[in-house]
């Protein structure tokens, strides 16, 4: 399941990056994308109904009148508090791209070698994983904007690093719109910015080590994210306790920390929103910061408005119902998180089952395969990646659900797939 980024590179809508440059390079011309123009289109029905935006315009970093001139593409590393949120519901991608900077070598090949201040030309490249394949996107770097805002992702504070915001319009662009990036499904960006398959752990009913399955996972280069559930209203908004209902975040750490006398496991998580944070034990600030004796207290905590917090373990899972852990190779939960190293790759392209043997609705699909290797145990490890038959980025994207039957009949290894939508 190790994806190279340099094979089975596909060029979205036929744009080559470096021609493209070139071209423009040599008539000293900045890029203009035609494929995704600077225009209400680009923007999208969702987030452009209701908004008064008759003051938009569309302007590159290296405006002079902006704030932020003269721009970086990186400045001193790509960080997650370099990201911060503007109005379209995109958490779940910020999340995983959040946990993504963690792991700089994968981080890498997405954003590749780029550049303000060498062969500039308004022209940027990004990859994502797309139906088995890289999929690289081009873009000029024209950003909608009311005034000295950024109407989406924007650099924060005084910081002029851009990479985020080209980033966010890359992975607009390959869905169809701005509007496409308001409310997804987390599970659907931590694949497409890695080509990995996600664990999703159940923090109610699963019997596991929190604390060691996420350090263990952080540790091993693995993207780890969660959300909270959906509140009394369709839109993100802020609970008492400081959580956002129906928003993502990225895991950052755990810990076991010295408490009045004992220990205690904490988890700290970031939210892509900036500056708002939980307000509950172990916050920014509180009594059990000011008042443990721990050693490693400089090391772990700093008082900062930058959307980072701690959280004791059990208020993380009073709050988050799933763990999202995405890895190159699908990981068990036996031993903390270990690698399946018997990992075999199937895939099934057009193989529907047009009689339902499971009833239900006529548009579930199975699947057979068998588990032909020997087995320690009597568990099989079987994650999926759901791949689309094209890039058609207009149709509307529904989430799945699958179960995985054993079927005596055939033989006491053979399974098969149940997929139905929603």
């Amino acid at each position: 399941m190790a994806h190279d980024a340099e094979t089975s590179v596909v060029k979205f809508k036929n744009q080559d990056f470096r021609t493209l440059r070139d071209h423009c390079l040599s008539r000293g011309q900045l890029f203009i994308d035609d494929t995704f123009p600077a225009a209400a289109s680009s923007i999208g029905e969702k987030l452009l109904r209701g908004k008064h935006l008759s003051k938009l315009e569309w302007k590159r970093p290296t405006s002079k009148d902006l704030p932020f001139y003269p721009p970086h593409f990186i400045l001193e590393g790509a960080s997650r508090f370099d990201i911060h949120q503007g109005i379209a519901g995109d958490c779940w991608f910020l999340a995983a791209l959040g946990s993504l900077t963690q792991n700089p070598q994968c981080l890498q090949k997405i954003l590749m070698d780029q550049s303000y201040s060498h062969q500039y030309a308004g022209i940027f490249q990004f990859r994502f994983w797309q139906c088995g394949q890289w999929v690289e996107v081009v873009i000029d770097d024209q950003l909608p904007v009311i005034g000295d805002n950024f109407l989406f992702v924007h650099p924060r504070g005084g910081n002029k690093e851009f990479w985020p915001c080209l980033m966010e319009k890359a992975y607009a662009k390959l869905l169809g719109s701005y509007s496409q990036l308001h409310y997804g499904y987390l599970p659907d960006a931590l694949v497409d910015l890695t080509g990995g398959v996600v664990t999703i752990i159940n923090l109610h009913s699963s019997p596991f080590d929190l604390l060691t399955t996420v350090k263990t996972a952080i540790q091993a280069g693995s993207m780890v994210a969660c959300a909270t559930e959906n509140g009394l209203t369709e839109e993100a908004k802020v609970m008492e306790n400081g959580l956002v209902s129906q928003h993502a975040y990225t895991v950052t750490g755990a810990e076991k920390i010295q408490y009045q006398g004992r220990w205690e496991d904490i988890i700290r998580l970031w939210n892509p929103w900036g500056k708002t944070e939980w307000k509950g034990r172990w916050k920014d600030g509180s009594k059990e910061w000011r008042e443990t004796h721990d050693p490693r207290k400089s090391q772990l905590y700093e008082n900062k408005e930058d959307g980072e917090f701690w959280m004791s373990c059990q208020d993380f899972q009073e709050n988050f119902s799933c763990l999202f852990i995405c890895n190159q190779i699908p990981i068990t939960m036996d031993h903390g998180v270990t690698p399946n190293e018997s990992w075999r790759q199937m895939r099934f392209t057009n193989q529907v089952i047009s009689r339902n043997r499971a009833g239900g609705h006529g548009r579930d699909m199975q699947y057979v395969f068998s588990v032909q290797e020997h087995t320690a145990g009597n568990n099989v490890v079987v994650a999926f990646t759901i791949m689309p038959q094209s890039l058609n980025t207009e149709e509307e994207r529904f989430p799945l659900q699958f179960q995985v039957f054993k079927v005596p009949q055939v033989c006491l290894t053979d399974v098969f797939i149940d997929f139905s939508h929603l």
